[in-house]
């Protein structure tokens, strides 16, 4: 079986290019990686911004937006209606190729002209406090969604809707601080469990209902860890417990994860329903090696954070894309290469271009052909002059690399990655040309959590009114009223 072995320019160790990838890498036509795995993935999820919500102005008319990206910015900011609009025209910021100078440098200079939408999503209502948010409805200090509503301090979830502290939940309702729960009404506290309704404290459970603290169940009801009651036997012990008060459920949040550890068999992952496939919560998915976190895929290698995605490679954060490579956060692409945010087909090297085909090096551009730099050509100058930077970028080294850190839209330690990789430190990210912002040490005004009443019944009505400070960040927060 043919492998082959590389040295990762970025952490210096050895990696390994299966014989799969390597077919894949031909197929979609895209450069073998001088990255290894987890420095793609620290370099693709760096263009993935995970800042504090702010308030701002338009560059643009001046409008109040709330956004995660940087106060000090590259670039100027937009609202994100107005950034759709025809208030404006990226192809006004086009430059002519500079065959003495690196294409990256030139490909920078012209991002920070073009004007950034200050959230990214669509076709959203009530979500101002919101990012990487679509189609959704009503949100509250929540990124990475599609189709939710009424969903507050949440992270990747889809179809959720009426709840409060959900990580990586789909089509769940009414249910609070759960994670990896799938299909479920009113789950609270839970993990790993699917098709659940009003139960507390699940690990591993299918098909339950009203269960408390229990784990690796199948189609049960009235089961207190792990042990039968009568209906009525279990409506008189939960009255029991004070699930009003803070402090009582960090003490059953610490006794469950003992009882766990001790007593719950776990699994090797948390898969459903693949085929010929390896990796780590997958769903649906076929043909699909060395992928976390993806749905209805098949036919891909070395993603992350996917869905609906075909014969794609080295691409995180990517839905709805076929034969894509070496991209970060598209959504609908086709046969697009080293490119961000971007929906287009046949192009390269593209940012914030939506709909667009045949276009190298662009960025903010919608529904355009034949563009280079942001520069119109007809086709048979795009195709020379797309040849001749790919062939001074091979000299150079760039062709075939991602967008260099230099690029990304905001200070690493505020993005995405930095959730995966938190060790980096700030002196590694500026050898590799990246941004750091430090964070402010000052006292910020507000209510400490842990000056708040333990029961939820003796906090007032006035708390929605209060500037909250979170405990482990130091950031203030709201308490929203619905």
């Amino acid at each position: 079986m043919k492998t082959e072995a590389k040295i990762c320019v970025d952490c210096k160790k050895e990696f390994e290019i299966s014989s799969g990838d390597l077919d894949l890498y031909e197929k979609v036509d895209i450069e073998l990686p001088t990255l290894c795995f987890f420095c793609r993935i620290k370099l693709h999820l760096s263009f993935w911004m995970f800042g504090k919500f702010r308030k701002g102005k338009s560059d643009l008319s001046g409008k109040s937006l709330i956004t995660v990206l940087p106060e000090i910015n590259r670039y100027p900011i937009y609202t994100l209606h107005e950034w759709h609009s025809d208030k404006w025209d990226a192809m006004n910021f086009g430059i002519d190729y500079d065959s003495s100078r690196p294409f990256f440098e030139q490909l920078k200079e012209l991002q920070e002209k073009v004007p950034h939408p200050h959230q990214n999503g669509i076709k959203n209502t009530g979500c101002d406090w919101c990012d990487d948010v679509w189609n959704s409805k009503n949100c509250y200090l929540s990124r990475s969604m599609e189709e939710c509503e009424d969903l507050y301090y949440s992270y990747r979830n889809v179809k959720v809707k009426n709840s409060i502290d959900m990580t990586i939940c789909f089509n769940t309702e009414k249910s609070y601080d759960s994670g990896d729960c799938h299909n479920s009404f009113r789950l609270f506290y839970s993990k790993h469990s699917r098709d659940c309704i009003d139960s507390l404290f699940l690990y591993d459970c299918r098909n339950c209902q009203n269960c408390f603290m229990c784990w690796n169940l199948r189609n049960k009801s009235y089961y207190i860890e792990n042990i039968q009651y009568t209906k009525e036997a279990y409506e008189e012990k939960l009255k029991s417990f004070q699930l009003g008060s803070y402090k009582f459920i960090q003490s059953l949040k610490k006794n469950f994860e003992e009882i766990i550890k001790k007593e719950a068999i776990h699994r090797g992952n948390f898969n459903l329903r693949t085929y010929n496939s390896d990796g780590d919560y997958l769903l649906d998915v076929k043909n699909c090696h060395n992928c976390n976190t993806i749905s209805d895929s098949e036919d891909c290698c070395n993603c992350i954070r996917g869905l609906h995605q075909k014969s794609d490679i080295d691409s995180d954060g990517c839905w709805y894309s076929e034969m894509i490579g070496n991209c970060s956060c598209c959504i609908g692409g086709y046969a697009l290469k080293y490119s961000t945010w971007s929906s287009s087909r046949y192009s390269e090297y593209l940012d914030l271009c939506i709909e667009c085909e045949y276009c190298f090096g662009c960025i903010g551009l919608k529904k355009k052909k034949y563009c280079i730099l942001n520069k119109q050509y007809n086709k048979e100058e795009y195709e020379i002059l797309k040849n001749k930077i790919i062939s001074d970028m091979r000299k150079r080294g760039e062709y075939g690399q991602f967008l260099p850190y230099s690029m990304s839209a905001g200070p690493f330690n505020f993005s995405t990655s930095f959730l995966y990789f938190p060790e980096t430190k700030k002196e590694d990210i500026f050898k590799l040309g990246g941004y750091w912002e430090d964070i402010s040490e000052n006292q910020i005004e507000g209510m400490p959590t842990n000056e708040l009443p333990d029961d939820i019944k003796d906090v007032p009505d006035t708390i929605i009114k209060e500037a909250l400070i979170c405990p482990e960040t130091g950031w203030r927060f709201n308490i929203a009223q619905n």
